[in-house]
């Protein structure tokens, strides 16, 4: 973690690099057996001391995939709703990027029906819609930043920069540096696990991916249905024994190259055959959510068999209770470019629920202080309508385009004060009009939990020194406990 990290080179690039006498290539050895040369011998995934004392030690990470209507569930404008289809005022329109949007729409107010009200919830009194009834229950658990903003506008590359703090392929994940900067607490289960409901993102598995950094730092995902990851059981006619002896003659032959090139990729190798081996144990255990008591299934709404944001929710409960460092969720279906206010209820239905049985599961496990959970999304939605219909009937209701410039995400657990609420958008919920947070604050905040220096997480690539935050990024310390 700290900013420089050396590079191994082979005894024969020693001799070949450097003009020293004997007594000088002796120590430069000894030099590079006390630098790399420990580094080589151990796991990369070892356990990694902080910079300071963590408030958090894992993390499970909700990506709301499409970019959910905060304004419909969070972020209640009542000046929006009494403007509700109303041309929407020039200044927002003219001038501005839109993805969709290429004439000057109408203003579209959240619908005064019982379903989409919004109420004031739990102490903190926290405004949550009614389409989250669940989540209401726990509001006071909940820190709101309602000042989020982007630097992008279409998905793929809006995802990328909420995951790796750039909008092109290429960089690390906020998953990867996690584990790179802090490693595993687990030895037969990886540090970094991904589970996906719908379809894949537009990203790919950009979005979890370990770019620059060595490949063992990236996510492993995990499926609900068949092997959770593939090619995990042995082959036809190959028991235990025998692979255990190929794990072994392959690692033996691995070691003797590392040792020769120091190349970390074979580092990564040696260590995903070894995890392989102990995750064929390891793996079908934590995946067999049905030997969890009926109340807890009836908590989550969880299905067995079936690939569910539910069961996803209550396997990332599982997975951070073995010492998973980093799990990430992806769900598919909150792109609401028409019909948004059908839409919506669908997808609140299927996550409303086991959200909140989630923070409520790892609090009474005493998880919860030491647990970061995080509800986000590459970017929010317009206030502005999309398409042509009638506004003054919601069950045929135009839909929201993409918006940048303000929305909002959650935090709870891992050191957050719940039931708090920083930054605001516009009376129109159109831009900041309090406290701005950008995706770069957003994620230095999340590694200070994890008792991380943004600054000094860095990795050397290409000639220079490389962070997730890249050269900004503020903690927001007033949501800090």
């Amino acid at each position: 973690m700290e900013p420089t990290h050396l590079t191994p080179i082979s005894r024969r690039q020693l001799f070949q690099r450097t003009g020293y006498g004997i007594g000088g290539l002796a120590l430069a050895s000894l030099l590079q057996e006390d630098s790399f040369g420990a580094e080589k011998r151990q796991d990369p995934l070892a356990p990694r001391p902080t910079h300071f004392p963590a408030k958090a030690k894992n993390v499970i990470y909700i990506h709301l995939v499409g970019g959910p209507s905060h304004l419909d569930l969070y972020d209640f404008k009542p000046e929006l709703q009494k403007r509700n289809g109303e041309l929407c005022p020039a200044e927002l329109f003219e001038g501005k990027r839109f993805a969709f949007i290429r004439s000057r729409p109408k203003l579209l107010g959240t619908p005064d029906l019982k379903d989409y009200r919004f109420e004031q919830s739990g102490d903190s009194g926290a405004t949550i819609s009614n389409l989250m009834p669940h989540l209401q229950t726990v509001a006071d658990e909940l820190c709101f930043i309602k000042s989020l903003h982007t630097e992008e506008f279409n998905h793929a590359p809006a995802q990328l920069f909420m995951q790796t703090g750039f909008g092109r392929f290429g960089r690390p994940s906020l998953g990867s540096w996690v584990s790179y900067g802090l490693g595993s607490e687990n030895r037969n289960l990886p540090s970094f696990v991904v589970l996906i409901t719908g379809q894949m993102l537009g990203a790919g598995s950009a979005a979890w991916g370990s770019g620059f950094l060595p490949t063992i730092y990236q996510g492993i995902e995990f499926r609900s249905q068949g092997d959770p990851v593939l090619y995990l059981s042995n082959p036809k006619g190959i028991d235990g024994h025998s692979r255990r002896r190929v794990v072994d003659a392959v690692n033996q032959l691995n070691q003797a190259t590392l040792a020769d090139v120091g190349d970390p990729e074979i580092a990564t190798r040696i260590n995903q055959y070894e995890m392989a081996y102990r995750m064929q144990s390891s793996v079908p255990e934590l995946m067999d959510i049905q030997s969890e008591p009926e109340e807890i299934h009836q908590m989550y709404g969880t299905e067995p068999g079936k690939a569910t944001f539910a069961n996803n929710c209550l396997l990332a409960r599982r997975m951070v209770e073995r010492g998973v460092r980093f799990v990430q969720l992806f769900d598919q279906g909150w792109d609401t470019h028409n019909n948004v206010f059908n839409r919506l209820p669908t997808k609140t239905k299927q996550v409303d629920q086991p959200l909140a049985a989630l923070i409520k599961d790892l609090k009474q496990r005493g998880l919860l202080d030491e647990t970061l959970v995080v509800w986000s999304s590459e970017f929010g939605r317009t206030s502005m309508a999309q398409g042509r219909t009638n506004l003054d009937k919601p069950t045929n209701s135009p839909g929201r385009d993409h918006q940048k410039d303000a929305f909002t995400v959650w935090l709870a657990g891992g050191g957050v004060k719940g039931g708090m609420t920083v930054g605001a958008s516009d009376e129109l919920g159109y831009k900041v009009a309090e406290r701005p947070v950008h995706v770069h604050d957003l994620n230095a905040t999340l590694l200070h939990l994890l008792g991380i220096n943004h600054e000094r997480l860095t990795f050397r690539h290409q000639g220079r020194q490389y962070r997730l935050t890249d050269v900004e990024g503020h903690v927001v310390r007033e949501i800090i406990s």
